[in-house]
């Protein structure tokens, strides 16, 4: 069993406004096999389609550069790479992430792309599982979750390689409590 604990970083507007529809422009993944171990990192951009001009908002809360996003590869191209790193297609696999927001873009963008989603169902939500297992009451954000546990928060937040680092030092810690 792989498991892929993963990040993505999404085209985003201030206000979130309802008519601009939010693409991936960043996958960051650690591959750990089932003794939470880590075997591999992957990090890549990809270039939207939809709108491919990064918001100022965009650009200031993600630290991505425009001419990084310019020079990256579509989501096609990115997630069959993606795929190919994770061995979904010759091994078992789970992919786990803080919220369920990364599993709806995965899905989403590969509705955009014509691509088959069903790869992205074997998906467990950690920010879910980790406050029933701590009994909060209320959610918290990754960062205050690392902080509460007594690890420090390497990087930069709301990056998508950054992101997954640090929440495999969670995963890692109740590797034997997760559900799925």
């Amino acid at each position: 069993m792989n498991f892929i604990v993963f990040d993505l970083e999404a085209t985003c507007w201030e206000g979130r406004p309802d008519h601009l529809v939010q693409e991936i422009i960043e996958i960051g993944a650690v591959r750990l096999n089932r003794f939470g171990e880590v075997e591999d990192v992957f990090n890549s951009f990809i270039h939207p389609v939809l709108n491919p001009t990064l918001s100022v908002f965009c650009r200031q809360l993600t630290n991505i550069d425009q001419r990084e996003i310019d020079k990256s590869k579509t989501f096609p191209e990115v997630i069959d790479a993606f795929q190919d790193w994770a061995d979904i297609y010759y091994e078992e696999y789970l992919l786990c992430s803080w919220g369920n927001f990364d599993k709806r873009m995965f899905i989403q963008d590969c509705k955009l792309h014509d691509l088959d989603f069903e790869w992205a169902e074997a998906h467990i939500n950690l920010k879910k599982q980790y406050h029933d297992i701590r009994r909060l009451r209320k959610a918290r954000g990754l960062q205050y979750s690392l902080e509460r546990e007594g690890f420090e928060f390497e990087g930069m937040a709301h990056r998508g390689i950054d992101d997954a680092k640090n929440l495999v030092k969670i995963f890692v810690k109740y590797l034997d409590e997760w559900m799925y």
